[in-house]
């Protein structure tokens, strides 16, 4: 009776296992030539979570709260505890509270951060979680302009801004400016950046600043989202990343409605996703 119940045991262990198997090959070939990009619904705050052609995954902050980790789970496979990279924009709160919770339960392999350095108690937080995952094998890079991060199969990060050591400056003008980009298709991410450095980024990138999508720096806060920066960018989509107890600016609003780009809303529509085949990008509706 003992025996026949060990091998059950290893039998449906073994199923278990071949199931997980076979399951994590077909969510990778689900992506085979697709990005998907998906602006995460974690309320007044960003998280963007992107899943590569190659199949890496990349979390780009956590958003004000540990709502982050439902959101992120609801977006990947129940067994997926790792991230190839996270990127931390700034130590504002609304933008890394949540990847405290990530850099505790996720393995990571790359931690891309801000080098503004804050002084309140969630860049407190911030700082331990990093150094705590850096001791478990997690290797942190400084982010600096020019850097590239190859995600696979063609798609790839590429770092816009800090141009410079960002230790003695704010978060909206140290943090972290990218470009996703696949084949001919692209997605800006703006983090915090105050209207000065879009402004900065235009004079030095002009039309090569162009995507797809654009999220709306500081959730469509007035203070981002210059004309000359989107006019550059001339986006099809604007994502607002927001909680709806907080209005849009009307000149935000004017400043996508005047360059044609379709606004979406986070705090109205839930999470966000599009894919790119690196032709063109699609939203998925949910």
């Amino acid at each position: 009776m003992k025996t026949s119940t060990k091998i059950l045991g290893v039998v449906v262990l073994t199923l278990f296992v071949v199931a997980i198997l076979v399951w994590s090959a077909v969510f990778a070939a689900d992506h085979r030539g697709v990005l998907t990009v998906s602006f995460l619904d974690v309320g007044h705050g960003s998280s963007v979570y992107i899943v590569a052609p190659s199949g890496r995954k990349v979390l780009i902050d956590g958003g004000p709260d540990s709502s982050v980790l439902r959101k992120l789970s609801a977006e990947s496979p129940w067994w997926s505890r790792s991230l190839d990279v996270v990127v931390s924009t700034s130590p504002d709160k609304d933008s890394s509270t949540g990847l405290v919770d990530i850099l505790r339960r996720y393995r990571v392999a790359v931690i891309l951060r801000s080098n503004v350095r804050g002084t309140d108690s969630a860049s407190r937080a911030l700082l331990g979680a990093i150094d705590a995952a850096e001791s478990r094998g997690a290797k942190v890079v400084g982010a600096k302009r020019g850097q590239v991060f190859e995600l696979g199969d063609g798609a790839y990060l590429g770092i816009l801004s800090p141009d410079r050591e960002a230790t003695g400056v704010g978060a909206s003008a140290g943090c972290v400016v990218m470009r996703l980009t696949y084949g001919a298709t692209s997605f800006m991410l703006p983090c915090d950046a105050s209207q000065a450095l879009e402004r900065y980024l235009a004079y030095l990138d002009a039309d090569a600043l162009h995507a797809n999508v654009l999220e709306a720096g500081s959730g469509g806060a007035k203070t981002s989202s210059s004309p000359l920066f989107v006019g550059y960018v001339s986006p099809d989509h604007v994502v607002y990343s927001r909680d709806c107890k907080y209005d849009i600016p009307e000149e935000t609003a004017d400043t996508f409605t005047r360059f044609g780009s379709e606004a979406l809303n986070t705090c109205m529509e839930g999470t966000i996703t599009f894919t790119s085949d690196g032709r063109t990008v699609s939203r998925i509706q949910k």
